[in-house]
């Protein structure tokens, strides 16, 4: 938004040609008072000679002036019809590019219905399920035929295991994190009562490699690595001091966790959806862009539409799909035109722990959440991970958009995810955009190897 704005004419003079060669003097004049008439001109209309020469005067050094300033601003610059070559072009940035505000649905109360068209032949109805967080339900979001074929095209290009944080990255993301014991102690003491409790440890599940921390595996390792030596559950400054953090490491890397102690136990794939895409890819992008009333330049440089199969016994622990992981995190959409090194990076994608109970345990607690929504085929649900900022931008995270896939005890659930990836820095998603568009001129969009099997799908029919 601009912060003041000119509209029409008024910022300018008005000018209009002399009546008869008359023209009023405003200089020295009173509040109020009009400006009296003086005739420049005899009243034959015939301009003096004294008055003609004056003004050829004034005309000739207004001429010269203006060609000395042409003249200093040639051999200054140089000659601006030619390219001004690498180190004219970097001397002053040029403007900063800027974004308009992002739009964000109003969701009045709970139960509230609006009526919206986001495809051309049929009505879609959007249902406010929840205020805190600001969630939305849309029904028949996608047709049967479209639930089918995402199904279809993400098992031709075939699905991986989900895994949060791998072995090989937690043992990187452990040897760059220069921090010491004393202070590692600091950081996982939240009440600051100088000893570890079960839930503060709980609450720091990205320690792990993957493996969903329980309060039962917590005490195994504690007994492995023998740093509790009572027994208790709960590690003072002492104990945690005497205990050899390579031994926890090496515990960890020990480890091989079962499907069913992971994070997120699932097998996902991601579809491309822009250009050359398949036409139902593409038109499942548009129709995000009419609910969401984003800008198409935010939509279309998001993530590919993340198809997720859960199988018996499949689920995905509470989390937050955006926010820092580490201190020192940047947006992975971003980063290549943030120029900042930084360890870690996120999706642009916390802890509820109770009498040692986790109810973020999907597992155990599913039936404990504020709110659940059943999976129907082709129902969308759509919220908000962040908070507005009060300025048409993304502010904090939201900690109610917590949410989690609970356990499946029967049959298999597939879900699409189409996540919209916006920087909370406002000029960095702006360099991004800009840098996205001059790479699209460029016909960097074509050199992607990675969504070449996708692009050879486009016309994939299913039979049904």
């Amino acid at each position: 938004m601009a912060a003041a704005a000119v509209t029409g004419e008024a910022s300018r003079p008005q000018w209009a040609p002399p009546d008869h060669c008359k023209a009023q003097a405003a200089a020295g004049l009173g509040d109020g008072e009009d400006a009296p008439v003086r005739p420049l001109c005899k009243p034959r209309g015939i301009c003096s000679r004294a008055y003609f020469l004056v003004l050829m005067v004034f005309v000739h050094l207004y001429l010269g002036n203006v060609l000395a300033l042409l003249l200093f601003v040639h051999y200054s610059n140089g000659d601006e019809s030619s390219d001004p070559g690498p180190q004219h072009r970097a001397q002053g940035p040029g403007p900063e590019p800027t974004l308009g505000p992002l739009t964000r649905l109003e969701g009045i109360k709970v139960g509230h219905e609006r009526k919206v068209q986001l495809v051309t032949d049929r009505d879609h109805f959007i249902r406010t399920l929840s205020l805190k967080p600001l969630l939305f339900e849309i029904p028949g979001f996608l047709t049967d035929d479209e639930c089918r074929l995402i199904i279809h095209l993400a098992q031709m290009k075939g699905l991986q295991r989900s895994q949060i944080l791998p072995t090989e990255e937690y043992e990187e993301a452990m040897s760059t994190m220069q921090v010491s014991q004393l202070d590692l102690f600091q950081l996982l003491d939240q009440n600051r009562d100088g000893h570890l409790q079960l839930r503060e440890v709980l609450a720091q599940t990205r320690l792990g490699n993957g493996w969903w921390m329980t309060p039962e595996s917590i005490q195994e390792m504690y007994t492995a690595i023998k740093a509790d030596p009572d027994g208790d559950g709960v590690l003072s400054l002492q104990e945690f001091s005497n205990m050899d953090l390579r031994d926890f490491h090496k515990y960890m890397r020990s480890h091989k966790a079962e499907s069913s102690e992971l994070v997120r136990n699932s097998h996902h794939t991601w579809l491309y959806q822009g250009e050359g895409a398949h036409h139902v890819m593409r038109a499942i992008r548009q129709r995000v862009l009419r609910l969401t009333r984003l800008s198409p330049e935010i939509v279309e440089l998001s993530e590919p539409l993340q198809v997720v199969r859960y199988g018996e016994g499949g689920h995905y622990h509470a989390h937050v799909d955006s926010g820092p992981v580490y201190p020192e995190t940047i947006c992975s959409h971003t980063k290549l035109v943030a120029n900042e090194s930084v360890p870690f990076e996120t999706s642009c994608r916390q802890s509820l722990i109770q009498d040692d109970v986790d109810l973020r345990d999907t597992r155990r607690h599913c039936d404990k959440g504020n709110l659940r929504v059943k999976p129907r085929q082709g129902t969308a649900v759509f919220w908000y991970n962040y908070l507005p900022d009060g300025q048409g931008w993304v502010g904090d995270v939201d900690d109610y958009s917590l949410h989690g896939g609970c356990l499946v005890t029967r049959g298999t659930k597939w879900i699409a995810n189409n996540w919209i990836n916006v920087d909370p820095s406002r000029a960095r998603q702006a360099l991004f955009q800009q840098e996205m568009a001059r790479l699209a001129r460029e016909g960097g969009a074509e050199s992607q190897p990675e969504w070449a099997l996708d692009r050879a799908y486009r016309d994939t029919r299913v039979e049904l």
